[in-house]
């Protein structure tokens, strides 16, 4: 398989095609397809970007990081109303739905939005007429992880926060952070707020910045999950605790390699971070961005930790979301089946 570019049918495996699968670390506007931001950018007439879909397809593929951000920001600028925020969320849901994906949390940049001037209430009046649309078409389940940028301080957190609780719908899960990687202390105070307003806490820590940062998510924010959090690694100690606790890793190889935080997909850590112990799920981060999607990823996995490890994986995100326990017991039921028709189990 060519790890480079999102899978097609021709290229994904059948047990990867077959397994029911869940999602719990991929952005919204990380997802935006080359053709979306194509059709969004000419109805607002935004600027900076190529003028040809041929072009701007060309322009989507990841060279290095700030060309990523470059790409990110475009994005981002093209969505100003609650159509645009559906359009969005739609083809995400449907492109899910298309790789047997049956339930995706999904991380908003809402700070990104709202400090562009666009109201909280477009942003999820837009997206939940997705999700509803999306359950009801495709069968697949949209939940909603609002954050906010780290390095944007913590005023971004508390005005981030007060629009959630103020206009987020019941299908908002959690409250992440995100960005470039930063100590973590500063932000206790609203996530402890989060907390009591009966969301998760689902940061980003340790893809880059060294196991303390998934110490200071666990100490300080009181971390359900970890979103990325591949050197917990390095802490044997820390590993041990996660492991105890079943802590859940969100894992994205794919976006690992491309900011090159790991250099050669043979050396990514997943394997050894299954053989540890840890609750690993596999996850996209985003998808388009860096051409790849979930089926893609899974081909990857199983390259890595073969088949039985696949299925623990898909097992495992089942376990790490915020699926009611019906649904959950389901899912697992129905993976299990599917292992059992490909000989896995």
């Amino acid at each position: 398989m060519d790890h480079n570019t999102a899978s097609s049918p021709s290229t994904v495996s059948s047990l990867v095609r077959d397994l029911p699968k869940v999602e719990l670390h991929v952005h919204l506007e990380g997802s935006i397809p080359a053709e979306t931001l194509f059709e969004l950018a000419r109805r607002h007439r935004v600027e900076d970007i190529p003028a040809t879909l041929d072009e701007l397809r060309e322009w989507y593929v990841f060279t290095d990081f700030p060309h990523f951000i470059e790409v990110y920001l475009a994005s981002v600028r093209a969505l100003r109303d609650e159509a645009d925020f559906a359009l969005l969320a739609s083809v995400v849901a449907e492109r899910l739905a298309e790789q047997n994906v049956r339930y995706a949390e999904v991380h908003v940049s809402l700070y990104t939005h709202l400090m562009r001037g666009v109201p909280a209430k477009v942003v999820f009046d837009g997206i939940e007429h997705a999700r509803m649309r999306a359950e009801r078409e495709h069968g697949v389940q949209l939940r909603w992880i609002p954050d906010f940028p780290v390095d944007f301080g913590v005023e971004s957190a508390e005005r981030t926060l007060d629009a959630v609780l103020r206009e987020g719908p019941p299908s908002v899960v959690g409250f992440g952070v995100g960005g470039v990687e930063g100590p973590l202390g500063r932000f206790a105070d609203v996530f402890r707020r989060a907390r009591a307003a009966g969301l998760a806490s689902l940061p980003h820590a340790g893809e880059q910045a060294g196991p303390e940062r998934v110490r200071e998510a666990l100490d300080l924010l009181g971390a359900e999950r970890i979103g990325h959090g591949i050197d917990t690694m390095r802490d044997p100690a820390l590993v041990e605790r996660m492991v105890d606790a079943q802590i859940p890793v969100d894992v994205s190889p794919t976006s690992n390699i491309r900011t090159r935080v790991v250099e050669r997909i043979e050396d990514h850590p997943l394997p050894a971070m299954l053989d540890a112990g840890l609750l690993v799920t596999l996850n996209t981060d985003d998808p388009t961005l860096f051409g790849t999607d979930l089926n893609g990823e899974y081909g990857i996995a199983l390259d890595l930790v073969g088949a039985e490890g696949l299925v623990r994986l898909a097992r495992n995100g089942v376990c790490a979301s915020y699926l009611g326990a019906a649904r959950r017991h389901a899912l697992l039921a129905e993976i299990d089946a599917v292992a059992g028709r490909h000989g896995v189990l």
